[in-house]
């Protein structure tokens, strides 16, 4: 029972509002001695873990990279951009995006879009700036709805692409977990069986973003005249 010193230091710190790194530093310290390690081995573990995993500091560069382009205007450039164009419309770029990104997962590349990377600098804001394009300023209700569907595309196109791809862990979790219930197959043969399953996912969704331009009008013929002028 004294290995679960560790979760008793956890829950005392964060009741106590200390320094969330600090109290999970400690919290391992404490495991690591309560199971017969010494201080020096509970470091080096630490270390060793660091060391494993030290492509996931990647994320505490990407993050601040972007929050300066967004700084810096990344937002207002994109809606600038889709403004200009006047035969895009929310759902054809949504759409556009859904395809773009179960291909690009389906090579492999599932890193190129994301929501803190793609959806919320980029797709969102163009999203958003095709519906002014066409219907004028559009309430707080339609922007949400608007900024959730940009995220579901982002989340579908993912899923239902990265099947596709032979090296994938979904697909070697899928064949092992088959292999444990006597089902022998081939991770090729996974792949192939699920185009077919991104083909109908595409066009269902697919059509769901674009009835989302219907429904964006809608919204925005209910507001008031001289609101939708104004945002004009």
């Amino acid at each position: 029972m004294l290995v679960l010193l560790g979760i008793a230091v956890l829950v005392a710190g964060f009741l106590l509002r200390l320094n969330p790194l600090v109290v999970i530093l400690a919290a391992a310290v404490v495991t690591g001695l309560t199971v017969g390690l010494g201080l020096t081995e509970t470091i080096a573990a630490f270390g060793k873990a660091f060391n494993d995993n030290r492509y996931i500091s990647i994320v505490w560069l990407v993050l601040p990279v972007i929050g300066l382009l967004e700084r810096y205007g990344l937002q207002e450039q994109a809606r600038r951009l889709i403004g200009g164009l006047k035969t895009v419309t929310t759902g054809r770029l949504l759409a556009g995006y859904l395809l773009a990104r179960q291909i690009t997962a389906a090579l492999g590349q599932t890193k190129l879009g994301g929501h803190p990377q793609m959806v919320r600098p980029l797709i969102a804001p163009m999203a958003e700036a095709a519906a002014e394009t066409r219907h004028g300023d559009i309430p707080d209700k339609t922007r949400f709805l608007i900024r959730s569907h940009a995220a579901g595309a982002d989340n579908i196109g993912l899923f239902f692409g990265e099947d596709i791809f032979i090296a994938i862990a979904s697909i070697l979790l899928i064949k092992g977990f088959l292999e444990q219930n006597g089902i022998i197959v081939q991770p090729l043969h996974l792949s192939v069986w699920a185009i077919p399953t991104a083909i109908v996912a595409f066009v269902i969704h697919g059509t769901r973003l674009l009835y989302l331009d219907r429904r964006i009008a809608r919204e925005a013929s209910a507001l008031p005249a001289d609101v939708t002028e104004a945002g004009r």
